[in-house]
């Protein structure tokens, strides 16, 4: 294809849905195409998630772009994912762009100007990946026909438009519905937008192929347009997703059930599904350990019965501890505490654990009084920390990632990541430190004391090379059950010319905008 120093090819990869599998094909693609030895980087112009990663340089990014440049084997960058939009409620969010954070919208704020004002700089950050790399693989963003945000899109059939992308749209079929899914979602876009949807490729189908084929013939020969490819239903994958909780979660509690465990016990992890939940991937690396058995709970009862409690990271720390009191967690919590039972805090988890709380900034709640299960007292700041810390802990090297407005003064207790621990209560401002073995074989193996389980961590579990070999897997995929001959041509050259307008189409989009002198370019907010 492209090739070493021909630069600009691409794809996006748009989908029917939300959770049709946008974030994991173009992570297969991406890795296939690297081992192909394509200089490959992934890209979503704009992305909504509580899931979100620090690079290296300092910037904000959607956790799933951090993984699809993993996948390519890149550094990940702030380019890749211009605009993260963080939800604080059901109706506003906060606007991240090009790694910081520049204001908090409502929904009707955002799409009603904002989010045009931000066309030039994500076009802008594309154009510069794409000068710099072989192929930019780009994902879209829920569905590419929702007529009503069209107008303002710049994640989906405006990128497309803009950069002259073709389009591949993914389908789910195990939720049923495809074909009229491919057929409508092609149907409802404008000509022009149209003629860049190259085609289809269909994820998650269980059973014998040759049933489905004649359906793909007769979609072909509706639309004008082929499948690229019908990827099967695969376990086990365990990728991070940004769209919502219930994917992750499914391959967090999958994961923990494969291995059995290497001592005489199991050991069992419940984690608070506290509101607006943030980088619950945190846990994904006990579930990865054989013999862990990780679980989202909300009712004290579901407590009862685990080894190691987990407070996760949250956009609304005084809502999710207004939310553990009501529902009876605090009170579960602070028992924990009094028993000697391990309680692990991370970022809005870890505050919420702490005395008092002073939130002017997400909440605006002013004072609030905290749990009291750490000598901790939190001030949120305007200003959001974000970090790539490294330590040591239990003596073992820890590599972490922060992301928060809330400053910790720790008044006491034994000094743990930056964060402190008093008995079995431990607290850290750090996601991502779980990831590091050795800290991670040790943590647990203080857990199962503590919880008189008789529970041996493995000695050779690496959460890199699992996370390798499930990027490999997501590659193989695309490798074995795509047409892989004909995606390199369409990356390389575009949609096809002859693609037929299928009726009934909506009304043409608006003229694509001018980059030149667009407000607000990288590095700037709009």
């Amino acid at each position: 294809m492209t090739g070493p120093g021909r630069k600009g090819g691409g794809l996006l990869v748009a989908g029917t849905t939300s959770d049709a599998g946008k974030s994991v094909v173009t992570a297969g693609i991406c890795r296939w195409l690297v081992r192909q030895g394509v200089k490959v980087a992934p890209f979503k112009g704009q992305n909504m998630s509580l899931n979100s990663f620090v690079t290296r340089d300092g910037a904000e990014i959607g956790r799933a772009q951090a993984m699809q440049a993993q996948a390519a084997r890149v550094e990940p960058s702030a380019l890749m994912n211009p605009v993260l939009l963080k939800p604080g409620s059901d109706r506003s969010s906060q606007v991240v762009l090009m790694g910081r954070p520049v204001g908090e919208l409502s929904a009707r704020g955002y799409h009603g100007g904002r989010q045009e004002a931000l066309f030039g700089p994500v076009v802008e950050c594309l154009e510069q990946l794409r000068s710099s790399y072989d192929a930019v693989i780009c994902e879209g963003a829920g569905s590419p026909a929702e007529i009503n945000l069209r107008r303002t899109d710049i994640v989906n059939m405006g990128i497309a438009r803009a950069a002259r992308l073709p389009v591949l749209v993914v389908g789910d079929i195990d939720r049923g519905g495809v074909f009229a899914s491919f057929f409508g979602t092609t149907a409802l876009l404008s000509a022009e937008d149209q003629r860049l949807v190259a085609g289809y490729l269909v994820n998650k189908f269980r059973g014998d192929v040759s049933l489905l084929e004649p359906g793909l013939d007769m979609l072909e020969g509706l639309t004008g347009r082929r499948t690229y490819g019908v990827l099967p239903y695969t376990h086990g994958l365990g990728i991070d997703e940004e769209d919502g909780l219930r994917v992750s979660l499914r391959g967090a509690v999958r994961e923990s059930v494969v291995a059995p465990p290497v001592g005489e016990d199991v050991l069992r992890v419940a984690v608070c599904a506290v509101p607006l939940m943030s980088n619950f991937t945190d846990v994904d690396a006990l579930a990865a350990e054989p013999g862990v058995i990780v679980r989202f709970v909300d009712r004290p009862e579901e407590l009862a019965d685990a080894d190691l409690v987990v407070v996760p990271g949250t956009r609304g720390t005084v809502r999710a501890l207004e939310w553990l009191r009501e529902r009876g967690l605090a009170r579960e919590l602070a028992r924990r505490a009094a028993e000697g039972r391990p309680v692990l805090g991370i970022c809005g988890g870890f505050q919420l654990l702490g005395e008092h709380i002073e939130d002017e900034v997400e909440s605006r709640a002013g004072s609030v009084t905290g749990l009291g299960l750490l000598p901790v007292r939190v001030r949120f700041a305007a200003e959001k920390t974000l970090a790539r810390p490294t330590g040591t802990a239990l003596g073992e090297r820890v590599e972490g990632y922060e992301i928060h407005h809330g400053v910790a003064e720790v008044l006491g207790g034994e000094a743990f990541l930056s964060g402190c621990r008093v008995g079995e209560v431990w607290g850290t401002h750090w996601h991502g430190s779980l990831e590091s073995d050795g800290f991670r074989r040790q943590f647990l193996r203080r857990v199962a004391s503590a919880a008189g389980r008789r529970f041996v961590p493995a000695p050779d579990t690496s959460f890199g090379a699992l996370r390798e070999e499930q990027l490999d897997r997501l590659g193989d995929l695309i490798e074995e059950h795509a047409d892989t001959d004909a995606l390199l041509r369409l990356i390389e050259r575009g949609a096809p010319s002859d693609l037929p307008f299928i009726a009934p189409g909506a009304p043409a989009a608006p003229p694509v905008r001018a980059t030149a002198g667009a407000p607000g370019r990288p590095g700037a907010p709009a």
